[in-house]
């Protein structure tokens, strides 16, 4: 039965499910509260679009339990689906239909009442009222994802669940979709995003981690950074991708990225690590400093953890897009 207004929008534990006997997501859980921005990040083949579509009744779990706006995931499915706006990866609207033709056909769908009034709040809040006439399949792909974002809170929902909401799309698209997203959270709507996106993740109030099919971490962009327990060292130089691959030899060595005409390298041994890098100090034509890991040093850290893990997929095993 439904709970009256619960802190946690949405509250799962153990959550499983398996594909031909491959664990495509084992044994999650998470709670996000009413009225935050949660980021869902993890490697492709990690399980969140198949943790997404379970947590709002699409798919049912082989193990686990939880709600989601108080409903059962499993037992108040429909009841759950009736709530949510979830946004998929692949534009999923009628091409040959106009932007307004779009949306009101969604009201209909939902048996909508102020069919009229919802589409033109819609594509007010959206931008898109000078453009409700042109053929969705003449759009780009920002335009595209306004238009995906519009039928998504037509019915007005509490929960909205992004998966790669902005994939492909240009920098100025990204920022005004992220402008629009945190209106709308700070009108009470919670919101679960799957990115890729650094710059993405750091906008959101938490952040969620997986790595095929488990839950690695999760908290502010800051709790992440600080729990991950890495030391980065930053070398600037000429010629940095030979260096690169001697330091990637280095047991202290955990991850090498290159950030334009520097490298980061990182550990999660400190002492170690500067003692493995020490001898490389002295070398000409390079200049080291030690600096605060970025969020994006964390999560190539936990990337590298992963890429073990992908030998599932070798198998034929089918997966989890994302």
């Amino acid at each position: 039965m439904m709970t009256s207004a619960p802190d946690n929008v949405i509250d799962v534990r153990g959550l499983t499910k398996s594909f031909g006997g491959r664990k495509v997501v084992d044994g999650f859980d998470v709670q996000v509260p009413r009225g935050r921005i949660y980021g869902f990040l993890g490697p492709n083949g990690s399980g969140k679009t198949t943790t997404l579509r379970m947590i709002c009744g699409l798919l049912t779990p082989d193990a686990g339990e939880g709600t989601c706006l108080g409903f059962d995931i499993v037992g108040e499915a429909a009841e759950v689906k009736r709530r949510i706006g979830y946004m998929t990866q692949k534009f999923s609207f009628w091409e040959d239909l106009s932007i307004r033709e779009n949306l009101e056909f969604v009201a209909d769908l939902y048996g909508l009442d102020r069919r009229k009034e919802r589409v033109d709040t819609a594509l007010q809040n959206l931008n898109l009222v000078d453009r409700q006439k042109q053929l969705a399949g003449q759009l780009s792909g920002g335009w595209k994802q306004r238009l995906a974002l519009a039928a998504c809170i037509l019915h007005e929902p509490e929960l909205l669940l992004l998966d790669e909401p902005t994939a492909g799309v240009d920098p100025k698209a990204r920022r005004e979709f992220w402008d629009e997203i945190h209106r709308l959270a700070a009108e009470g709507l919670t919101v679960l995003v799957s990115t890729h996106y650094m710059d993405e993740a750091e906008r959101c109030h938490a952040i969620i981690y997986m790595s095929y099919g488990r839950l690695v971490t999760q908290g502010t962009v800051k709790d992440v950074i600080r729990g991950a327990g890495l030391s980065t060292w930053v070398v600037r130089g000429q010629n940095l991708m030979p260096l690169a691959k001697e330091l990637e030899a280095e047991k202290a060595v955990k991850t090498v990225a290159p950030f334009g005409d520097n490298l980061h390298v990182s550990g999660t041994d400190k002492a170690a690590l500067e003692a493995a890098l020490k001898p490389y100090f002295s070398r000409e034509g390079l200049s080291w400093h030690e600096a605060e890991p970025s969020f994006e040093d964390i999560f190539i850290r936990y990337m590298a953890d992963a890429q073990d893990n992908f030998k599932g997929a070798e198998n034929g095993t089918p997966g989890d897009a994302a």
